[in-house]
C-alpha cells in the first residue's frame, strides 16, 4: 500500500506540474507565453515550422503530465514527457552544464528520471489503468516508444534551420 501511495505522489506533483508548464505553452495560464509566444520563441531557435513544435511541446508536457498524473495509458504520457525534456536538454540547456542555476539541465533530467521510474514501475493501484484494467503490452511499448522518440528528436535536430557562425556568436555573448 505504501509503495501505492508514493506512485500517487509522485504521479500528481511531477504530472501536474509539467501539464501546468505545457498549459503555459498552449494557452498562456499560469502567466506563459502562450501558444503565439512559444510559436515565435521556437522560431528564433530554428524549428520549422515553429507552429508544429510548438504544438508538440505543449501537447507533450500538457497532455503528457495529465495522462502520468492520472495514471492512465502507462507509460504515453511518460513518453511525452521525456521527449519535450529530451528537446530542451538540446535546444536551451545544452552546453551550459548540470546546473540549473547556469541554465544547465538539471530540471529537465529530474524531469526525465521521475517519469522514466514511473514507466518502468507502472502507475500503482491508485491510477485509471488499475480502474479500467488498462495495461499497454511491456516491454514493447515503452522501449517502442523510446525508439519513436529519439527519431522526432532526431528529425527535429536535422530539420532545425541553422545560424551562420556569427549570429550564434552573438547570441551567445548577448
Amino acid at each position: 500500500m505504501s509503495i501505492d501511495l508514493g506512485l500517487l505522489l509522485l504521479r500528481l506533483v511531477v504530472g501536474l506540474l509539467l501539464a501546468g508548464h505545457g498549459a503555459q505553452k498552449l494557452f498562456g495560464w499560469f502567466s506563459g507565453p502562450g501558444f503565439k509566444g512559444i510559436t515565435g520563441w521556437l522560431g528564433t531557435i530554428g524549428l520549422r515550422p515553429a507552429p508544429f513544435w510548438a504544438f508538440m511541446a505543449g501537447m507533450s508536457e500538457f497532455g503528457g503530465g495529465l495522462l502520468v498524473a492520472l495514471g492512465l495509458l502507462n507509460p504515453l504520457g511518460a513518453l511525452g514527457i521525456i521527449g519535450a525534456m529530451l528537446m530542451a536538454i538540446f535546444l536551451v540547456h545544452w552546453g551550459k552544464g548540470l546546473w540549473a542555476s547556469n541554465g544547465g539541465s538539471e530540471v529537465p533530467l529530474t524531469n526525465i528520471a521521475a517519469v522514466l521510474a514511473l514507466a518502468l514501475s507502472g502507475p500503482g493501484a491508485y491510477s485509471l489503468d488499475a480502474v479500467l484494467g488498462i495495461a499497454l503490452p511491456e516491454p514493447i511499448s515503452l522501449l517502442g516508444g523510446l525508439v519513436l522518440v529519439v527519431l522526432g528528436i532526431a528529425a527535429a535536430l536535422l530539420g532545425q534551420e541553422r545560424k551562420p557562425a556569427a549570429v550564434q556568436r552573438a547570441d551567445q555573448n548577448a
